[in-house]
This record gives C-alpha cells, structure tokens and sequence, in this order.
C-alpha cells in the first residue's frame, strides 16, 4: 500500500495533519525509511536538550520518544485487532497519564532508541504479514473509524509531526531564550 492510497475515509480528520507529512512511498518502507532517519536525526540533537522543555509544563524530548514507543504499540495492537476481523471498539487513550508514569528522563537516551528501533521492528514485522485486503479492514479506535493500513502511516505521520516539533519548539535559538 502506497500513501497515495489512502483515502479520507480511512482515518479520523484529526489525523489529517499527519497524513500531510507523508511522502507518497510504500508503507513498509516507509516505516523502515523513517525511524532510521527519526535516530539519526535525535542522535544529532545536543545532550544538553534532551531533558529540556521549552516551556512549562512541556515535556523533554526524552519523554517524547517514550510517547512515540507507547503510541506505536497502541497503534500496532490495533491494526492486529482489526485485520483479525475483531469488531471490538477499542477506547482511546491518555496520553498525558501515559508521560507523567514513565521514567524517560532518567533512561540513556541510547537505550530508549534502541527500543524504538525493536517497536519498529515488530511493526514491520507485523505489517509485511498483511495482505492488501487486510490493510483495507477497518476498526472502530476512540470512536472513529479507521484502516490498518492507516494505523501504519498514522505511525509513521505521528513520528514526522514530533520531529517538527523537535525543529520549530526544541532547536530554535527563539525557544532557548525563552525557557
């Protein structure tokens, strides 16, 4: 499955700005492509910024890649729920109480890549088992409809929108000062 693919129905509108960020690629190589590029680029990143905020109440780069990890698997088990042809309506999520109970700040940031790299890894693992059909299945995830092949680039959208904010928030000399 190609991004060109996806359709609007494929997914909530909120998740439009992730699609936005996608290059027009095939969707396992795409998730291979862009978590090698999502290390390297947060391997470049000064230590000094990983456990900074640039603002209160915001949180570190660190606690955003464990951010990433949770919601790659939440999205990952619900693409295998849904090719499955499991009709269960799976509920959402909080992502705030998912950040205030992990300990991201105090782990290697090494060690925390290393388990975005294995996440990822299953990911695909997961995905180059589904067939077109399969990808096509819908589900019902906090009370929207979407596909598994969308739950895919959805994975790939929401690293993307994070290095973005990584760029605009984190490494602006404008946000630096203002902390």
């Amino acid at each position: 499955m190609r991004t060109s693919q996806l359709k609007s129905t494929d997914y909530a509108p909120y998740y439009a700005n992730y699609v936005s960020l996608l290059n027009d690629g095939d969707l396992v190589e795409e998730l291979e492509i862009s978590v090698h590029d999502f290390i390297r680029f947060v391997q470049d990143i000064p230590m000094d910024k990983h456990d900074y905020r640039y603002a209160p109440g915001k949180w570190t780069i660190k606690d955003i890649i464990q951010h990433l990890i949770d919601t790659e698997r939440i999205f990952a088990y619900r693409a295998l729920c849904f090719s499955r042809n499991d009709q269960t309506q799976l509920p959402g999520f909080d992502e705030s109480s998912y950040a205030e109970n992990t300990n991201a700040n105090a782990r290697h940031l090494k060690d925390m890549l290393t388990e975005m790299a294995l996440v990822r890894q299953s990911t695909i693992a997961l995905y180059k088992t589904f067939s077109e059909e399969l990808l096509e299945r819908k589900g019902i995830a906090s009370e929207n409809a979407i596909t598994v092949g969308a739950l895919g680039f959805m994975i790939i959208g929401h690293q993307k929108h994070h290095e973005k904010i990584f760029r605009e928030r984190y490494l602006t000399e404008e946000y630096v000062h203002e902390a």
